[in-house]
């Protein structure tokens, strides 16, 4: 019996190995069914890189003002004012949680 499957055997085994890795194409990590994931991850991290830069670059124009050549004394006078605690009499401090 086995010597007549015998020709049969490699066809058999490349049809196994042919559907073995079409099924991993379309249901693996990276496969064509898990587009839409994939996608959605592509989106929020679009989001997340766009708040990120604007964060920088607020950051960046913040440094800018504290240099030495071209120092703000409105952002000076805030930073002191946050670092030590203090407030002006006629300031409206409204305290909020971090």
């Amino acid at each position: 019996m086995l010597a007549r499957l015998r020709p049969y055997l490699p066809t058999a085994a490349l049809a196994f190995l042919i559907f073995y890795f079409g099924f991993h194409a379309l249901t693996g990590d990276a496969g064509l069914l898990k587009s839409d994931s994939r996608d959605a991850t592509l989106v929020a991290k679009t989001r997340e890189l766009a708040a990120l830069r604007a964060q920088r670059q607020d950051l960046e124009m913040r440094a800018q003002l504290m240099r030495d050549a071209s120092l703000s004394r409105d952002l000076l006078e805030e930073r002191a004012r946050s670092l030590l605690g203090f407030a002006d009499p006629r300031d409206y401090v409204i305290r909020m949680k971090p």
